[in-house]
């Protein structure tokens, strides 16, 4: 009994010995609730792939509180090694002088396997420097698609099935959906700085400001007060007022996706992230469509860009705990894992291999309108005015554009005044930031 009980003990010592050699890597995250819950499933299928690394991941809360937890976290000796930070903070990430460790580089020092040409152009643009150089690996990415109220389109004389596509259709079939009694309001919208604003400059194919959208460098401009914008947000007032549009309030704008819900109005631009919740919580046929654009306008529609988060690897950590994070990346590059990702979640695929997959799968034949926002960011090549954008301190500088759309929607401001304005403060915020950076 003895013997057997001391060979028991042995094993365990020998199994705690085996489980401590693994090269622990550690990875900060935003993602709570059910994404959370898919997010820690993939980790654990990875650990349990191999037996050289084990990958700990631990939320962190938003992706404001996760970044700058990761940046007081390297100021303290005590970063983890893989942080997620939002699109917005990636000019931030970029400044912060000896704290990243850039992708291709590690993937290279790793000696991993690495194709950047194997993602979506639009998403890996997002996170590549003027040289062509991947900073950081792309994970859950979205960009604002049009949903639609396939029955009130019926109740109001139009297509179901035919979405609007231009600005001009938007407006007329608002009209058409009011009049008719179909829906209180035609559409709403998420995000008047990412979808009504960035997104929008991207798929007409105008900068938001000089120096490739601040991908050339600190000294970055905004130039969003021009014609086309004013006569957009100058549009969307008019329509606020004319009931045909509702505003859904500053950021992501909470309200959208429950004013859509509830039949109230009768379209809403938001993530493609959304999908899957909106299918499920709608008692109505969701329809989904492209963002629309002013048919006048030369080149448009481009291509959208994204929204969603990246993963970002920091300095001071060991060649062991590198090479894990290198050998992690491939394994949530892979076409399964990103396209059970994608399917799950409604992000977008990051790779081409899983859309492939994903359409051989026959996920796109069972499910319509999921491969709309794929189609989307990957209508064109990306060009210097629509791979994205890259400025310091820009998360405030959302909260401008928002204040500035009110003051348009309170009688306060003509909508070039509140871009004016836009650029004149956001300018001085990018000032301060190059100041601090250079």
């Amino acid at each position: 009994m003895l013997k057997t009980l001391m060979m028991g003990t042995a094993l365990v010592a020998a199994s705690a010995t085996m489980a401590a050699a693994k090269t622990q890597v550690t990875w900060w995250h935003a993602m709570g609730g059910e994404l959370g819950q898919k997010l820690e499933e993939i980790v654990a299928d990875y650990n349990a792939s191999q037996d050289e690394y084990e990958v700990i991941p631990t939320y962190k809360g938003t992706y404001t509180e996760t970044m700058t937890g990761a940046i007081a976290a390297f100021r303290a000796k005590q970063q983890p090694d893989i942080v997620q930070v939002f699109e917005v903070g990636t000019g931030t990430m970029m400044a912060a002088k000896g704290a990243v460790y850039p992708v291709y580089q590690l993937m290279k020092d790793a000696g991993a396997d690495f194709d950047p040409d194997a993602y979506l152009p639009a998403v890996a643009g997002y996170y590549t420097d003027t040289d062509g150089n991947m900073l950081s690996m792309p994970f859950n990415s979205s960009t604002p698609v049009l949903y639609y109220n396939k029955d009130e389109f019926a109740k109001a004389g139009l297509d179901p099935n035919t979405p609007p596509k231009t600005w001009a259709d938007m407006e007329a079939f608002s009209k058409k959906i009011v009049e008719s009694g179909a829906a209180e309001c035609g559409f709403t919208s998420a995000w008047i700085s990412w979808a009504q604003t960035e997104n929008f400059s991207a798929w007409h194919n105008l900068p938001i400001g000089t120096m490739e959208n601040g991908f050339g460098g600190l000294g970055a401009e905004l130039t969003l007060a021009d014609d086309l914008r004013a006569r957009h947000w100058g549009n969307l007032a008019k329509w606020q007022k004319e009931g045909l549009y509702r505003y859904a309030g500053p950021g992501g704008g909470d309200d959208a996706n429950p004013a859509f819900q509830s039949g109230t109005c009768a379209m809403v631009m938001n993530s493609s992230g959304s999908r899957a919740g909106l299918m499920a919580n709608s008692r109505f046929d969701v329809g989904v469509g492209m963002l629309p654009y002013y048919d006048d306008v030369a080149g448009a529609p481009q291509n959208s860009i994204i929204g969603g988060a990246t993963l970002w690897v920091l300095q001071g950590h060991s060649k062991e705990e590198y090479k894990g994070v290198a050998d992690f990346f491939t394994y949530l590059s892979s076409p399964e894992v990103q396209a059970d990702w994608h399917q799950f979640s409604g992000y977008l695929p990051i790779t081409k291999a899983a859309y492939s997959l994903s359409q051989e799968q026959g996920y796109y034949e069972q499910n319509p309108g999921a491969d709309v926002a794929i189609k989307q960011i990957t209508l064109n090549t990306p060009t210097e005015n629509s791979k994205g954008l890259r400025f310091g301190n820009y998360v405030q500088i959302r909260s401008i554009i928002d204040e500035e759309f009110e003051a348009l929607l309170g009688g306060k401001k003509t909508a070039m005044e509140a871009l004016q304005s836009v650029d004149e403060r956001g300018n001085k915020l990018l000032r301060e930031f190059e100041k601090a950076n250079q």
